[in-house]
């Protein structure tokens, strides 16, 4: 075993990053004075701004600072360009409340931000090309003993391939059932880490496999077989001092939780103050096309499954149905109001749903809220169906940019919705949120599967 070895979370290297972090922002800064005023000085004021900007995009995420080994390199570049806007969100916010802006040259602020961005980044990526020199060099390595042809060891190898800079090299691959040579290549010390990856059938063989391993100084960690478990947001909580395994857990605790309300509350009002026009002029429009109300109210289920009153533009004239059925819109249905299909096919009998976005029954993004005689047909045919509602119900989302809007027809289309739905709850950040809100003004409101 190499002494030269890296340990995951090393905090010389996590410290390193987060000095090469603020580094990049003064230089950047710099290099925006060095334009703007052709100096490199920084006078009191603006010395004190890239202070207090360089402590925010330290203390914004202290995810962004630990060790990435093994992580994905887009991932590690997503969370530094969610801090860069974070910085900069909460920077002007602090120039506009203070009404201090005018103290200082909008253009240098600009370039300083745009510089900002281009040098976290490229810092970055620098330093994952040098950790995949080193590890070429056979420096900042770690070889791994696979234990085990799980579901998940072929997927195992393929990542250990395409992220040759984490320094991760699965050197052997052994059966589980082969228990002596296992204790033979612990007994040898020629690996730093044991990686055991058992089908949920060969559980049992995990205390003899590990009996196997009491002669190796190696780090010894089990890969939980996700893919059976179908785990969603993994990762252990520590309940009354005891770790359980989270098989389906929300990705909107804590500090995002409160993020998201806040970014939703930000965007609902904006949005409501812009389109309240448009809003006027569609109410009139249904009111002299079709009598009846202008809003149509209809029972869908939210966070954590509890019922929720959802409101549209009503594009149907006023008809009965049955109780425990709701039939969906169809193409030429005869129900549709003049200007019913026009309002359905441009998403627009939906702008309402920004007040239940300010009433906290909805949110901008995530899964789109279905019926509730829906959901309990298809809980019953869909596999983790019901995990959407682990976040509150979105106006727009995933599975919409990806043109899965419209009437759902065919098990399979459901299928595909819903799979998106699970990919954004199990990716959830800021950054996602933003990006399809951004998409959505080009791919999410007009589609010719709307109706």
């Amino acid at each position: 075993m190499r002494a030269n070895a890296t340990r995951n979370g090393s905090p010389l290297l996590s410290t390193l990053i987060l000095l090469l972090d603020i580094a990049a922002v003064w230089i950047s800064a710099f290099t925006a004075a060095k334009w703007r005023f052709g100096t490199e000085d920084l006078d009191g004021n603006y010395a004190t701004l890239v202070l207090a900007t360089s402590l925010m995009v330290a203390g914004c995420s202290s995810a962004v600072y630990k060790s990435f080994r093994g992580g994905s390199w887009l991932a590690m570049l997503g969370r530094v360009k969610l801090t860069w806007l974070v910085s900069c969100g909460l920077l002007v916010a602090w120039l506009f409340f203070s009404k201090s802006a005018d103290a200082y040259s909008r253009l240098f602020t600009g370039t300083w931000m745009v510089l900002m961005l281009i040098s976290l980044v490229l810092e970055r990526s620098l330093v994952l090309l040098g950790m995949r020199w080193l590890s070429k060099k056979g420096y900042n390595t770690k070889d791994v003993l696979l234990v085990g042809t799980g579901p998940m060891s072929a997927d195992l190898r393929r990542r250990a391939k395409r992220s040759s800079w984490s320094g991760y090299q699965i050197r052997k691959v052994v059966n589980a059932h082969s228990l002596d040579l296992v204790e033979k290549l612990a007994a040898d010390n020629d690996f730093d880490e044991v990686w055991i990856n058992l089908g949920v059938n060969d559980t049992a063989l995990i205390p003899k496999v590990l009996h196997a391993l009491r002669y190796s100084a190696a780090d010894i960690r089990v890969v939980p077989d996700m893919l059976t478990y179908k785990i969603m947001n993994h990762g252990i909580t520590f309940i009354m001092g005891m770790p359980m395994l989270d098989i389906s857990a929300s990705s909107l605790g804590g500090t995002n939780k409160l993020i998201k309300r806040i970014e939703d509350y930000l965007l609902a009002s904006l949005i409501l103050i812009l389109i309240s026009p448009v809003l006027l002029g569609i109410a009139i429009a249904v009111k002299i096309t079709s009598p009846g109300p202008v809003f149509f109210r209809q029972r869908r289920h939210g966070w954590n499954g509890e019922e929720i009153k959802v409101y549209k533009f009503r594009s149907m004239k006023v008809h009965s149905e049955d109780k425990n059925m709701v039939t969906q819109a169809q193409k030429n249905d005869s129900r549709f109001t003049p200007i019913g299909p026009f309002l359905r096919r441009t998403s627009l009998d939906e702008l309402p749903q920004f007040i239940n976005v300010l009433q906290g029954r909805m949110s901008v993004v995530g899964p789109r809220p279905h019926a509730v005689q829906h959901n309990h047909h298809y809980k019953e045919l869909i596999p983790r169906y019901m995990l959407r509602h682990k976040m509150k119900p979105g106006i727009t989302g995933w599975a919409q940019i990806n043109g899965l809007r419209g009437e759902t027809d065919t098990l399979d289309k459901m299928e595909a919705r819903v799979n998106y739905d699970l990919h954004y709850l199990e990716n959830w950040s800021l950054y996602l949120d933003l990006k399809i809100v951004f998409l959505t003004i080009f791919k999410g409101f007009i589609n010719k599967n709307a109706y």
